[in-house]
């Protein structure tokens, strides 16, 4: 069956977007979508409120008991939680100068807390977890919790977060834990915020709340800087929901039910998933697994017992469950048997895998699944530009969302896009300068992406991501080098055995590549048991083959120096979190890379015959 006329499962979708084209006279063009925003409640808990009172049994949440069986949390239930958690927050007076900071993963007592620091007004920081077990300096989780000056820690374990708390919370701020005790300092157990008896100060604290309320904090991941505590309030919340709600109408008419893993100390899980969840009355399936060979078996045990009606995730987690679909029937009946739509963010999806996908749902239902995309960050949180038409394809990512503005300014060759709308952050949170920094003479916020014309002379059919414009460079000839097109070129190029690459080569003569491999497809092709070092997967003949014929290809499909990849290196060390090469979703970093491993990149271009370094042939 073609692409042309295969057929998509019926998925009621906003009308394809439409947007006014205006191009002034110092060749900044700006693109306003045709599709007002309609109206949206001043507060996300309003949400809460509505399904609690009109649903009150449905779930909200729910997540495996140690593993086990399904813990569900209703919205009353939530509600009530909720109400008592208020109390409990507003009696230790907490606010904006003295918020909530979590520093644990996904669980329903997170989900709680900070529904209860919204009813109470008080802004709460998800961090990322890693910053706390992973990290061995715990530098950027004392840099955000000194930026943050918390009144109130929460994690969920004295097990996993105790030695970054002692290294990292001052004494004087209350620590509260769902299980366990830190030796030596005084805490509080969830269900003591749990047993607080809520009283008419919760509503009155409610009533309070705007949308120019902060919600809460959600900070950058940080490449050669620290993490900046993105301000995210009720208004962006809120508004940004109802763009989701006007390009997919379906979630409005069937309750969606989510299974997610996506962090919610990032944008994409914590405020696009969770905050759909509660705009629409759904329900969210916590799925403790990832997309790495350790953790995908949970979220595929997850996905055959729980149908999703739309299913988000990043590339490389619908990478792993396309490879499984393949073989796995039970899985693919229970994964296709109700989803209406596919939805991806983060990075761009490979055409291949993008491809797979419709193959394993024409086999599973005999129609296939609608894949979706747009282009957002943290600061537009993060909903913005939207790819919802009937021709989608990889690379692809639309046009602005209902209510959205953007300005497209010419920078080295490339189109910047700059936002402005009611779900863009007004700043960062104590930091004037880098606020000012951030925004333009008009008030658009710079993002550094690059955008480009599917078709200039068709503007109407949208945008493809063109990179970061940060991230590009000029090799010492004066060309520059798109770095975002490339990397996604050498990533499919290299399937299976590339997880991400590096493009180097500034004021250079030639592009090289440090390619992170996926060790687990390079065991496999090397034959060798799964407890062999790196460097003897990486130097075994038949990866260094592999290796050798992707840099050779890569080298001859080049069709100038910009593009023609002249020399690679395979990594046998893993990206850093601590040096900010990587994300827990898994991006990584170029310039962190690059910065981290000079040395490398020296070997690299001094052209070495060490059994790592593959220079072309």
């Amino acid at each position: 069956m073609s692409a042309s006329t295969a057929r998509h499962r019926d998925v009621p979708l906003g009308g394809s977007l439409s947007a006014n084209f205006t191009t002034r006279s110092d060749g900044v063009t700006l693109v306003t979508s045709t599709e007002p925003l309609g109206a949206y409640p001043p507060r996300l808990t309003d949400r809460l409120l509505h399904w609690a009172a009109v649903e009150p049994d449905h779930t909200l949440a729910a997540k495996r008991h140690q593993g086990g069986e399904w813990r569900r949390i209703s919205y009353a239930q939530a509600l009530h939680s909720a109400r008592c958690i208020a109390q409990a927050l507003i009696d230790m007076k907490l606010s904006a100068d003295r918020p909530v900071a979590c520093l644990s993963d996904n669980d329903l007592e997170q989900l709680l807390l900070s529904l209860g620091a919204m009813l109470a007004g008080v802004p709460f920081a998800p961090i990322s977890a890693a910053y706390s077990t992973v990290s061995q300096d715990y530098g950027k989780l004392k840099h955000i919790l000194g930026a943050l000056t918390p009144g109130l820690v929460f994690a969920s374990s004295a097990s996993a977060y105790g030695r970054a708390i002692v290294a990292t919370v001052p004494a004087d701020v209350t620590v509260v834990l769902s299980s366990g005790n830190i030796e030596g300092r005084k805490t509080l157990s969830f269900d003591d915020l749990l047993a607080t008896v809520h009283t008419a100060q919760v509503d009155e604290a409610h009533a309070k709340v705007g949308p120019d309320t902060i919600a809460k904090f959600l900070f950058t991941s940080g490449s050669t800087q620290m993490p900046k505590g993105v301000i995210n309030t009720q208004r962006m919340l809120c508004a940004n929901q109802q763009m989701i709600l006007q390009c997919f109408p379906s979630l409005g008419k069937v309750r969606p039910v989510l299974v997610d893993w996506l962090p919610w100390s990032h944008t994409f899980g914590g405020n696009h998933n969770v905050g759909l969840t509660i705009y629409n009355g759904g329900t969210l399936y916590i799925d403790e697994g990832k997309p790495t060979p350790a953790l995908i078996g949970e979220t595929l045990r997850n996905l055959r017992e729980i149908a999703p009606t739309v299913y988000f995730n990043v590339p490389k987690g619908f990478e792993e469950i396309a490879n499984a679909l393949e073989t796995d029937a039970a899985l693919r009946d229970s994964f296709f048997s109700r989803v209406k739509m596919l939805f991806f963010a983060g990075a761009g999806l490979s055409q291949p895998v993008w491809d797979k996908l419709d193959r394993m749902a024409e086999l599973a239902c005999g129609e296939r699944i609608r894949m979706l995309t747009g282009l957002g960050m943290t600061e537009t949180a993060p909903f913005a530009i939207c790819a919802n038409g009937p021709e989608v394809r990889a690379g692809y990512i639309g046009l602005p969302a209902p209510g959205m503005t953007l300005k497209l300014v010419p920078v080295d060759g490339k189109l910047e896009v700059r936002y402005k709308g009611p779900n863009v952050t007004p700043g960062y949170w104590r930091a004037p300068e880098q606020t000012a920094e951030a925004f333009d003479a008009d008030g658009y916020y710079a993002s550094g992406d690059a955008l480009k014309y599917i078709d200039p002379q068709h503007p109407d059919k949208g945008f493809a991501f063109d990179g970061r414009i940060a991230e590009d460079f000029k090799l010492a000839t004066g060309t520059f080098v798109s770095v975002g097109p490339l990397r996604a070129r050498v990533i499919a190029a290299g399937a299976p055995c590339v997880q991400d690459v590096v493009v180097a080569g500034i004021n250079r003569n030639e592009v090289g590549l440090l390619i992170f491999p996926v060790l687990g497809a390079c065991r496999e092709l090397a034959s060798v048991a799964p407890n062999t070092p790196t460097l003897d997967v990486v130097g075994a003949p038949a990866v260094r083959q592999f290796f050798q014929e992707l840099a050779d290809s890569l080298y001859r499909s080049g069709t100038g120096s910009a593009t023609r990849v002249a020399r690679s290196i395979v990594l046998v060390d893993a990206p850093s979190i601590d040096c900010g090469e990587i994300t827990d979703k898994g991006s990584i970093n170029q310039r962190a890379v690059l910065l981290h491993r000079d040395a490398l990149v020296e070997h690299l271009f001094a052209g070495g015959d060490d059994s790592i370094v593959l220079p072309r042939v």
